[in-house]
């Protein structure tokens, strides 16, 4: 004989499941719209995921202009997907497992030219702009923007894969079931990329303390 739970119990449990689907949902319901020829919910999702996507695919190339070009790809495969698109993962795992695609390729078709790119260009929409604290001395300044130069350097010089699996991990913190999707492989080889990359980093940014 089943003992009954308590309603109020029931009732949490309901809310909460309800409220996380709400949440995880959002996007997915946008891209449903769209599917359906609502071309308002599209501009809610360029607006709303542009941005982290460029900072993304900035990250992997090194090179703004490269990194707009790719995002406004990104967000042209989507539209273009909209009437096979199917909420079987979440939104934002698709759109990075797109971002990452373009980024990849256009890392293997371009590996003579990387390096070019300064690693202190400012970005045009800022983000990158780091605003120094009225306390800190300039030599401190300094510090600091030589470390964040050494580790976004640091950072580049990993393989492409691992380098992906790190921005994703560190900066879009997305879990390793999401990187893996995104990745197409197992999760166990996520975590096997990121040992790798972290231990890599490790050596190289020893100095830095």
């Amino acid at each position: 004989m089943s003992i009954p739970q308590p309603q109020h119990s029931i009732k949490e449990g309901v809310h909460k499941d309800m409220a996380a689907a709400i949440v995880i949902e959002h996007d997915a319901e946008l891209m449903l719209r769209v599917r359906e020829g609502d071309p308002t919910s599209f501009t809610l999702l360029l607006e709303r995921h542009r941005t982290p996507v460029i900072h993304f695919l900035y990250r992997m190339v090194q090179n703004q202009p490269v990194a707009e070009e790719l995002a406004q790809e990104v967000f042209l495969r989507v539209y273009r997907s909209r009437a096979s698109y199917e909420p079987t993962a979440k939104f934002t795992t698709w759109l990075f497992r797109i971002g990452t695609h373009l980024a990849l390729n256009w890392i293997r078709d371009h590996k003579k030219e990387r390096g070019q790119e300064s690693l202190d260009q400012e970005k045009a929409d800022g983000v990158a702009r780091q605003v120094a604290d009225q306390r800190q001395s300039i030599e401190q300044e300094m510090v600091r923007q030589v470390r964040l130069s050494e580790v976004r350097r640091a950072v580049e010089l990993l393989p492409a894969k691992q380098r992906a699996a790190v921005l994703m991990h560190k900066y879009e913190e997305l879990e390793y079931s999401q990187i893996a999707k995104v990745l197409q492989c197992s999760e166990s080889a996520v975590k096997s990329l990121l040992f790798r990359a972290y231990e890599t980093l490790r050596v190289r940014l020893a100095h830095l303390g």
